[in-house]
């Protein structure tokens, strides 16, 4: 098994659980579904984006994306976002 943690900032808080929590019931089963793929093994949906990022697509609804950086064994969940959507934060 692969370990996926999140990322927690200097205040201990993840943008990605901000961005999870906030989906409808389907979609956060979709993207749980994903990461649980990933951490079994199945790493088909990780394609990198450069600079250490890798990119997984889940192609159900309107798209989403979750970002992931590697450190050592582990991959470590960045944030996650709608295909196409505009963030606030600015990345």
């Amino acid at each position: 098994m692969i370990e996926v943690v999140e990322f927690l900032d200097s205040n201990g808080s993840s943008l990605f659980a901000k961005w999870f929590d906030g989906l409808n019931a389907q979609a956060a089963a979709k993207v749980a579904t994903y990461i649980t793929r990933i951490e079994n093994g199945n790493l088909s949906s990780l394609k990198s984006v450069g600079q250490g990022v890798h990119e997984s697509r889940i192609d159900w609804g309107p798209g989403y994306r979750v970002y992931m950086g590697k450190d050592g064994d582990r991959l470590i969940i960045l944030l996650g976002r709608r295909d196409k959507e505009k963030t606030k934060q600015g990345y």
